[in-house]
């Protein structure tokens, strides 16, 4: 073999092996090739069962303001709608599964849905201090969607973002995208719940993706983007890097060769 035949072969080997395709980083790709699919049926998802250390926020409403003052710890102001002035107001579930409300006391309030719990305020409320014609009006909320990221991502942490539903796609646009050496193809997703903790492997450059039941997430869900084997060579990770890789590993053999066999 002529030492032009090999360094080409080992031009296009550090390539193709070395290189991140364009097939690694697009987003939900047809990859079943039913392109006459416009629509995607997703999986229907499941209402969020409270857990210890969530946070909530409820607010009563009433025909007069001034009757349900003393059950509502803020002025509605904009410092109350913030992320610390939503952790320092509003009610924490102990770890007992408690809230401490005015008034009521402690209720419980673990493994139940947020509509289950404005339900049961409301109906404390009317049995126990009001009637009817008060019109009471309970809202209750997470004090935030709360989810943690790390790995390949543009920035790692833990995100508050202030909407009841919330898909992987739009938590990892909200923490800067996946870099261009992290996995999309398995994004790993860990829940906690009321039964143990369950973790999962998703694939975001599918669109079948969006029929899983982790596609949107829960309260709390920890997500973790593991880095390609590319990044772990460290060839580069694209052609123009590769080449480069290998220009520097060629001009380095050439240079020991002719120090330990020239003089």
């Amino acid at each position: 073999m002529s030492k032009r035949l090999f360094y080409i072969l080992l031009t296009y080997s550090v390539l193709l092996t070395s290189c991140i395709s364009t097939r690694d980083l697009i987003y939900l790709q047809d990859k079943d090739n039913s392109a006459a699919q416009t629509t995607i049926s997703q999986v229907v998802n499941k209402p969020y069962r409270l857990q210890t250390n969530d946070v909530l926020s409820i607010t009563i409403k009433a025909s007069d303001p001034k009757l349900v003052e003393i059950f509502n710890t803020t002025n509605g102001g904009e410092s109350s709608k913030s992320e610390a002035g939503l952790y320092f107001d509003g009610f924490t579930v102990d770890d007992h599964g408690n809230i401490r409300f005015p008034i009521l006391g402690e209720i419980n309030v673990i493994g139940y849905t947020l509509d289950e719990v404005r339900l049961n305020i409301e109906k404390q409320l009317l049995e126990s201090y009001f009637k009817k014609e008060a019109n009471l009006f309970v809202i209750a909320k997470l004090a935030g969607f709360k989810y943690t990221i790390n790995g390949e991502i543009g920035g790692t942490g833990t995100k508050v973002l202030f909407q009841e539903h919330v898909n992987i796609l739009e938590a990892i646009a909200n923490s800067g995208d996946i870099s261009i050496t992290g996995d999309r193809k398995a994004v790993t997703i860990i829940r906690k719940t009321p039964t143990g903790t369950e973790m999962h492997n998703i694939d975001l450059t599918d669109i079948n993706v969006m029929k899983s039941p982790y596609f949107y997430l829960q309260p709390n869900d920890y997500i973790y983007i593991k880095p390609l084997k590319q990044k772990t060579w460290g060839t580069g990770k694209t052609g123009i890097e590769s080449i480069g890789t290998l220009v520097s590993l060629l001009s380095l053999a050439t240079t020991t060769y002719f120090l330990l066999f020239k003089n």
